[in-house]
């Protein structure tokens, strides 16, 4: 079995190329969804980055990279930008980008940190995604491309947001849940009226609860704050986890 065409079957080759936004609109109260017309792009697997390049009138040029909420073929990029209120790029495009605006993307980039639906017959490990904050954007591409894929591959989301409000992509994880997806969150600060628990950080002892054991040798994907990711990670390795089924990724001001 092939992948199917939405999908591209390899990494394609990151270049320099010119986007105009196509559409926004917040997606929480400090982040902002981004479509970007992108004519050249080649597509993308789910989980890559890209860098975003502005340059102001004076010539000065900031660049900073952000991860793609979008896989496929498709020339339709979509990023979620969450504001670092000190950064100096994430404040222009959370309140200052608009539509019809253009912006110079190099990518897309990364293929450590992906997913591509499998091809052949053979069974297939257990994927778990473990995402903090806004560090959900690749791997809501990744559960997303799962689901177009029709792919049976076991799926599991654990995802440590501050407050309900916080949630990326909540209409769409909620219609990926309702597909399959296995997805449990966690608050770190407030909880939804009527939660079965109380605020607080994911621990050790959560975290063996639920997701999925080591005994099944799932691929595992963390994103988020570093050190949320650096504490996930050493936890599964004590858990049992071998360390080259933990992929991570990282983030911090921009």
């Amino acid at each position: 079995m092939s992948a199917p065409a939405s999908i591209p079957a390899t990494a394609p080759r990151a270049a320099w190329h010119v986007a105009t936004v196509a559409s926004t609109r917040p997606e929480t109260a400090t982040a902002r969804r981004i479509e970007l017309d992108v004519p050249t792009w080649p597509g993308n697997d789910a989980g890559a980055h890209l860098d975003v390049r502005l340059t102001a009138a004076d010539g000065y040029q900031a660049t900073r990279s952000y991860s793609i909420a979008s896989a496929g073929s498709e020339t339709r990029v979509v990023l979620a930008v969450d504001e670092v209120p000190t950064g100096e790029v994430s404040p222009f495009l959370v309140h200052d980008l608009q539509v019809g605006d253009q912006v110079e993307l190099h990518g897309p980039l990364g293929a450590f940190f992906v997913w591509r639906p499998p091809v052949g017959a053979e069974p297939q490990r257990p994927v778990q995604l473990i995402a903090g904050g806004s560090g959900v954007v690749p791997l809501y591409a990744m559960a997303s491309a799962h689901d177009a894929a029709g792919d049976a591959t076991e799926f599991r989301m654990l995802y440590s947001v501050r407050t309900p409000d916080d949630v990326f992509f909540r209409p769409e994880l909620t219609a990926l849940r309702a597909a399959g997806l296995a997805l449990d969150f966690v608050y770190t600060r407030r909880v939804p009226s009527g939660w079965p628990a109380p605020a607080g950080r994911v621990t050790k002892d959560l975290l063996e609860a639920v997701t999925v054991p080591a005994a099944s040798a799932p691929r595992i994907f963390v994103c988020g704050p570093t050190p949320f990711v650096e504490t996930v990670a050493d936890w599964l390795l004590e858990l049992g986890h071998r360390p080259g089924d933990v992929r991570t990724e990282r983030f911090g001001g921009s």
